[in-house]
Parts: C-alpha cells; sequence; structure tokens
C-alpha cells in the first residue's frame, strides 16, 4: 500500500516551515559569527570556542531539557526557546552597532543562544512523530531533512551575501526568522493529547540515559555520530580555508558552509521518494565511512570547486547516516520517553558538532588546520571500524521498523 505523502499534513508543512525558517537563522547567524571573530583575532582557537560555548549549555541543560519536554507542551518550548535565541541575536546587532563588539562579547551572546538553542534543537525533534502515524515516521524523517538541508543552504548562501552590509544586518534577519518560525509553531496541532507526566526526581531525570545504555541498538546508534563526527567535522575550519587557504571572501566561506546541506539535501530528497527498507545498518556504516575519506580529501583541497565537491558529497553521506540514525532511535523509543531521549541525543549531537568545533580549532591551533582536518577524517574512519566490532545487532539491522 502507498502511504499519502506526509507533507499533505497541514500541521507538519507548519512544521516544516517553522523548521526551515529557523535553520537559515541560525545557518546565517553561524557566517556572522564565525567571519566575524575571525576577523577580530585571526586565531584558530578563538573559533572552537564559538563551538564550546554553543555546546556547555545543552550539556548542563540535558537532563531537565529531556525531562521538561516530556512533561510540558512541546510546541511552547520549541516557541520560547526560538524566543530566547531571537534576544540574543539582538544583543549581537546591539553590540555591533551601538556599544562596540569584542571577541568576549561574542562569545557571551552566542552562549545566550545555545541556551535556546539546547531547548529548541532537543524538543524540536520530538514534534515529528506526533505529527503523522507511525508507519510514515520515516518519510517525514527525511521531509524534515530535507527542509532542514534546503535551509542549511540558503542560510549560509544568504548570511555570506547579507554581510556584504555588515554583519547586523545579519543578525537582524536572523532575528526575524527566529519569530516567525516560532509563530508557525503556535497553529502546529498534535495527534494525540500529551499523557500526564511523572512528576521530576532523580530517576525520572535519568530515564533517557538509563533507556540508552540498555538499548545497543539506540545506543550505538547516537554514539557512532558523537565520535565519527566530532572526530570528522570540519566547519569551524572553514573561516580559515576560505580566507587563508583557498584565499577567497565571506560569499566563498558562505558558498562552503552550503555545500555540505547541498549534498545533503539530494540525498534527504531521494530517500524521501525511496525509503531505505534493507540493510540500513551496513548502510548506515558505509556512509560515515565515505563522510571521513571526504575530510580528508577536504583536507587536501587547495581550489574552490574540489573543496566544494567534497563537502557536498560529504554532506550526502552524512545525510543518510542521519536519516537512519535519526529513525532508529524515535523507532525504537516510546513517545513518554522521546522527550528526555532526545535530550540525550542532542548533547552527542552538540557535541560532535559544537564540541568538535572547539576540538577543531583546537588541533589547528596546535598543528595547522590542514593537518587537523586529515586528522579528524581518519579518526573517523577508526571509529567506523571499531563500533562495527562494538555493535554487531546495529551492523546486522536490516529494516527502521521492526515487526
Amino acid at each position: 500500500m502507498i502511504l499519502p505523502s506526509p507533507t499533505q499534513r497541514r500541521s507538519l508543512r507548519l512544521f516544516l516551515c517553522a523548521r526551515g525558517a529557523a535553520t537559515i537563522a541560525y545557518q546565517m547567524a553561524g557566517v556572522a559569527v564565525g567571519w566575524q571573530v575571525y576577523d577580530l583575532t585571526k586565531r584558530p582557537f578563538d573559533l572552537g570556542l564559538v563551538g564550546l560555548v554553543q555546546f556547555i549549555p545543552s550539556l548542563l541543560l540535558v537532563l531537565y531539557v529531556g525531562h521538561a519536554a516530556d512533561r510540558y507542551d512541546r510546541r511552547r518550548i520549541v516557541s520560547l526557546a526560538q524566543l530566547a535565541e531571537a534576544a540574543a541575536l539582538v544583543g549581537l546587532l546591539l553590540a555591533t552597532l551601538v556599544f562596540g563588539v569584542s571577541r568576549d562579547t561574542i562569545l557571551l551572546f552566542v552562549f545566550a543562544l545555545g541556551i535556546g538553542r539546547a531547548f529548541d534543537y532537543s524538543t524540536m525533534q520530538t514534534l515529528v512523530p506526533s505529527l503523522v502515524e507511525p508507519e510514515a515516521l520515516p518519510r517525514a524523517m527525511a521531509a524534515s531533512a530535507s527542509v532542514k538541508q534546503a535551509a542549511t543552504i540558503a542560510g549560509p548562501l544568504l548570511g555570506g551575501l547579507l554581510y556584504l552590509a555588515g554583519p547586523a544586518a545579519v543578525y537582524g534577519t536572523s532575528c526575524l526568522m527566529f519569530l516567525f518560525s516560532a509563530g508557525a509553531l503556535s497553529f502546529i496541532r498534535i495527534r494525540q493529547t500529551m499523557a500526564v507526566r511523572q512528576p521530576a526526581s532523580l530517576a525520572t531525570l535519568l530515564a533517557g540515559i538509563t533507556f540508552i545504555r540498555e538499548n545497543p541498538v539506540v545506543l550505538g546508534a547516537i554514539s557512532l555520530d558523537l565520535f565519527a563526527v566530532l572526530l570528522g567535522g570540519a566547519t569551524a575550519l572553514l573561516p580559515i580555508y576560505a580566507r587563508d587557504i583557498l584565499l577567497a571572501g565571506p560569499q566563498v566561506l558562505g558558498l562552503l558552509r552550503a555545500a555540505p546541506a547541498l549534498g545533503a539535501l539530494a540525498a534527504s530528497l531521494y530517500l524521501a521518494r525511496h525509503p531505505l527498507d534493507a540493510r540500513v545498518g551496513r548502510i548506515m556504516f558505509a556512509a560515515v565511512a565515505c563522510f571521513g575519506l571526504m575530510t580528508v580529501l577536504f583536507a587536501l583541497s587547495r581550489s574552490v570547486p574540489l573543496s566544494f565537491a567534497a563537502l557536498s558529497v560529504m554532506g550526502a553521506a552524512d545525510m543518510i547516516s542521519v536519516v537512519i540514525r535519526a529513525s532508529l532511535v524515535q523507532l525504537e523509543t516510546p513517545d513518554e520517553m522521546r522527550g528526555r531521549v532526545s535530550a540525550v541525543n542532542a548533547v552527542f549531537i552538540g557535541t560532535s558538532n559544537e564540541l568538535g568545533e572547539f576540538e577543531s580549532g583546537l588541533t589547528a591551533a596546535w598543528f595547522g588546520a590542514v593537518p587537523a582536518a586529515m586528522l579528524g577524517g581518519i579518526g573517523t574512519l577508526v571509529v567506523v571500524l571499531l563500533w562495527m566490532r562494538l555493535f554487531p545487532q546495529l551492523l546486522q539491522r536490516e529494516r527502521l521498523q521492526t515487526g
């Protein structure tokens, strides 16, 4: 039986619009922050600090974020979080135009942005299963990923163009996009009424960690993202590559930041129409290995076209593994646990992204940008080999749904 497209559901369409707008806002701000910090200090380590201060709130708030997502209205949590992110961008705007900007000022408001994102990112993921039937979830996740990646393409490109008018133009536009997203989310309707949740206790706060530890498929999927992308991510080094290695400007930086999303968009559009239904474990590991190989190729590149191509293939490979991992985590987790599991998952993802940026900035400061990127790609390949042995249940998984 052919299922109707998940995007035919009004609430899912509103959700996709909100997610697209929020992703564009976050990506635009990322271009402006990265270029502005490196323009001020010329130190790779400071680019790593940007990732670190975004990650710290997710780590500190992980237990409460997950409990809140399972106890309160998830739509309201995301909306309030995006309003907080908009307020942080207003702070960056005023600092740039009025009070004078410095590295520490930028890091302070990026930390505030990270607080909002800790609630936004974790809780946003839990909304999709409430908008579609379980059998339609893989296609809905792929559609959500398609929108996210399209926005991840548009955001950096738009941010790079707007930066010609100055960082304040980027921060102001990003703020408006977050406000639009928060408004759109207020109109969605979920398929089911949330049950009364348990009051906060140490057991309920730690339940997400306990569930993940006892489920080897979920643990393997989440930890693979942590270690592979932690080592293989080169996003933090893009300002250095654009400015010092490729000898280009902020527009090329925007192009390079958009390249992984372009490849990911192509992959997610394909997966939305042709869901994976066999050998999903092996496909996931092959995709992560391809991600590592493309990271090494990017590290060695000295031309914009080759760098763009390597990043695009990297993004496509990453998207294949992301759709598989995200679907497995959501399908293996009962609804009453999704908030807490998603919060822990978000910390793992945040570790691989934001803390990975800190790792890249730190190793670039020690060894240089090129060796840092190369070591990351090689490390990803090593992680793939180790995880295939440590989590055979994940490697041998045939289908996303069991039964």
